[in-house]
């Protein structure tokens, strides 16, 4: 699998709220309408500069906060292919692989803002490759069922194939 596009870089201890907030889910659940308000409180302008593909890049503690699903799927309906960051909140991360959401845990110290990226999994490791620095990270291996459920895009689609876990 090979993921490329533009790093949308975040600090540390970005929480569920903060991707999308909790009063704007009391007006709908609908991520196609939610989209537009993803990181508004980071960034009121962040979803409205947002690329398909782009790949969002945070620190540590990514997802914190509560456990709620739409924080993956509003980052997936704004086109986004992907979450780089140092850790994340283990709740944000099974809800990740079980949307279809690639994130990779690896050192996102060096990435700046607007840098090509291009984040290769395989059965070894996840590579990310930081082309305007000219380097390559590795971040911690996908377990071989996170990946075929990632290449089904997510649970749901893993298990209509008739894939079984283990």
């Amino acid at each position: 699998m090979i993921i490329e596009g533009r790093a949308r870089v975040l600090g540390d201890d970005i929480n569920s709220d903060y991707i999308i907030s909790s009063r704007r889910k009391r007006e709908t659940i609908d991520e196609s309408r939610l989209r537009e308000f993803l990181l508004e409180s980071v960034d009121p302008a962040f979803a409205a500069s947002v690329r398909p593909g782009d790949i969002l890049v945070a620190g540590r503690n990514f997802g914190c906060g509560s456990a709620m699903e739409t924080a993956v799927t509003v980052i997936l309906a704004a086109g986004m292919s992907a979450v780089l960051a140092r850790t994340f909140a283990r709740s944000f991360y099974r809800n990740a692989i079980n949307n279809g959401l690639v994130v990779v845990e690896c050192d996102t110290s060096g990435i700046a803002e607007g840098s090509g990226l291009a984040v290769r999994i395989d059965a070894g490791a996840a590579r990310v490759q930081d082309m305007a620095r000219g380097v390559e990270v590795i971040g911690a291996p996908l377990p071989a069922v996170m990946q075929r459920i990632l290449a089904r895009g997510g649970l749901v689609g893993f298990l209509r194939a008739g894939e079984r876990l283990g």
